[in-house]
């Protein structure tokens, strides 16, 4: 029986997903739950400065550019400040004890040292279902989290979208006589 959930979300379909399902583990177990955002520079969902101006290291010459990128972070940062607090209420009114956090760095790193000092018993996080060199390269918090945590991890997977099929894909039947 689980008595402390932290929940890693996102505010993206697969986050949704998880939310939900750790309201049913949390209703089930009567735990409590914490909810975690990270916001990392290095995700391409998130602004970078460099990565968006080359000559963003003359502050002198471009500090419109900068002033412009701090004021998109703070946008995001209050914009899963309410998200995070959307999802705190919904789970309050279904009457579990819930709170959250929002910190920025690596993800994977962040969720561990956050679980770890919160003293969860499991944690609940998303799944893309990236594998080999995307995996490799674009890094997976998924896999760190699983290998890196103190407790159980369970990893809710993305729903993954099948391409329409055609007359060529489509299973043929054989009768077997």
């Amino acid at each position: 029986m689980f008595t402390k959930i932290l929940v890693a979300v996102e505010n993206n379909q697969i986050g949704h997903i998880v939310f939900q399902e750790a309201l049913a583990l949390a209703k089930a177990n009567n735990a409590s739950l914490m909810l975690v955002h990270v916001m990392s520079p290095y995700s391409d969902r998130y602004v970078n400065p460099i990565s968006m101006d080359p000559y963003s290291f003359y502050p002198a010459i471009h500090s419109e550019a900068i002033t412009q990128t701090l004021k998109q972070w703070d946008h995001l940062k209050q914009e899963n400040i309410n998200f995070l607090s959307s999802l705190c209420s919904t789970a309050t009114q279904k009457g579990i004890k819930t709170e959250f956090t929002q910190n920025l760095g690596d993800p994977g790193r962040i969720i561990c040292e956050i679980a770890r000092n919160w003293q969860a018993e499991v944690i609940i996080l998303g799944r893309r279902g990236r594998a080999g060199l995307s995996e490799f390269f674009l890094g997976s918090v998924s896999n760190y989290v699983l290998h890196h945590a103190h407790c159980s991890v369970l990893a809710v997977q993305g729903i993954a979208v099948t391409p329409p099929q055609t007359s060529e894909t489509q299973p043929v039947s054989i009768n077997a006589e």
